[in-house]
């Protein structure tokens, strides 16, 4: 059986293509380290420390704790660590600041650190799930009290806290909640904590056994849906430039060919002069379509006018016709249920196509309708705004 994650499942929801590249194809890639991965690392390893500490009867004072921190900076720091943000003014030197900030405003409001009892510290782990496959278990710190109330902690140097409705909904430390009552049958409850460190602040969530038994079905599912997968679309989303796969996907292929291009190249590339060429015409037809409508309105305007009902040109004539249009109630489900009651709804409904497209493509009809039909590759080409500043 193949052991999953919460990562593992988030990048096939987020974007079942990079999934496939990573998990099935497995193709390796030079992952470039960010300024915001690095300063959580070390944050995470020096709150490690503090506990590690602590469990040993060591002093641990705030200024050894930052000495730490500062000493594994100017030792693990190197150049080529990414800093995406550097175009809004920030620099390494802000986020290793902010590192100490979020050390300080710990220490500050947790010392002595003797609330609860330390059970382990980045533990590592598997659980097995009904359906056989194993889930990775990784728990930044898992503590107790006397009463029995236990605690999976997570430590967050997002730069947005976590609501209560995020936290409720958390698949992640939910899991792990359930590994935590297998292994300690004195567990009268698990409380999940989130340590919003940017804000000073917790998150906390509890699960019932219901909400857990769910829980764990709806992965099973995903997982199955994840296996039985025969197709992984791309899914555009703000994560893309952040995709250590962005320079082989499809969908951002040809933009990067052609930042590597000088200008000459640039401007002969055969795809950049077709979109251009079909931007134009595009723009082009919603003028005279725009025009169409402005005409069509004056040709009616003269046939009431003078009373006609043909207008004739040089060559061609329009003919204007009135008629009556009827408008649907806005209250479609009486509508609807008007037709059914009076046994017309057959004759009048139709087969609405895009619908059952995206009904079996999402497997929602069964086989023997989608038996009936002919499934088909097709193409459909539309314009977008490219956004340099993404």
């Amino acid at each position: 059986m193949t052991t999953y994650s919460h990562s593992r499942l988030s990048t096939y929801e987020n974007c079942p293509y990079q999934y496939k590249l990573k998990y099935i194809d497995k193709i390796k890639v030079d992952v470039p380290t960010t300024i915001e991965a690095f300063m959580g690392d070390l944050v995470h390893q020096t709150l490690e420390k503090l506990y590690k500490d602590k469990k040993f009867k060591k002093v641990v004072s705030r200024s050894t704790l930052l000495k730490f921190y500062k000493d594994l900076w100017a030792k693990e720091y190197s150049d080529d660590i990414l800093v995406a943000k550097s175009d809004q003014g920030l620099t390494s030197e802000n986020y290793r600041k902010m590192g100490i900030k979020f050390i300080e405003d710990y220490y500050n409001k947790y010392k002595p650190f003797d609330q609860l009892i330390i059970l382990g510290l980045e533990t590592q782990d598997r659980m097995t799930l009904p359906d056989g496959n194993q889930w990775h278990v990784r728990i930044d710190k898992l503590a107790c009290d006397s009463e029995g109330n236990y605690y999976v902690c997570d430590y967050k140097t997002n730069a947005r806290m976590k609501d209560q409705g995020e936290a409720d909904a958390d698949r992640q430390l939910a899991l792990y909640s359930i590994w935590v009552k297998d292994k300690f049958k004195d567990a009268k409850s698990v409380k999940l904590v989130w340590h919003m460190l940017a804000f000073n602040k917790e998150a906390v969530s509890e699960r019932s056994d219901e909400q857990l038994e769910k829980l764990q079905q709806d992965v099973c599912d995903k997982i199955k849906e994840v296996e039985s997968a025969t197709e992984f679309p791309r899914n555009q989303t703000g994560l893309c430039n952040y995709c250590v796969y962005k320079e082989m996907c499809p969908s951002f292929k040809h933009e990067i060919e052609l930042e590597k291009k000088d200008i000459k190249e640039f401007k002969e590339d055969e795809g950049l002069r077709l979109v251009d060429e079909y931007s134009l015409i595009k723009t082009k037809l919603a003028e005279l379509k725009e025009k169409e409508d402005e005409v069509v309105g004056k040709i009616i305007d003269y046939a009431k006018q003078f009373g006609v009902d043909i207008i004739y040109g040089s060559n061609r004539k329009c003919s204007v016709k009135e008629f009556e249009k009827v408008v649907l109630p806005e209250d479609r489900e009486k509508f609807l249920g008007l037709l059914k009651d009076k046994g017309l709804y057959e004759a009048y409904s139709m087969i609405c196509y895009p619908k059952i497209n995206s009904g079996i493509a999402k497997g929602e009809l069964d086989e023997e309708i989608k038996g009936q039909c002919e499934v088909v590759k097709d193409f459909r080409v539309s314009l977008g705004r490219r956004d340099r500043d993404e």
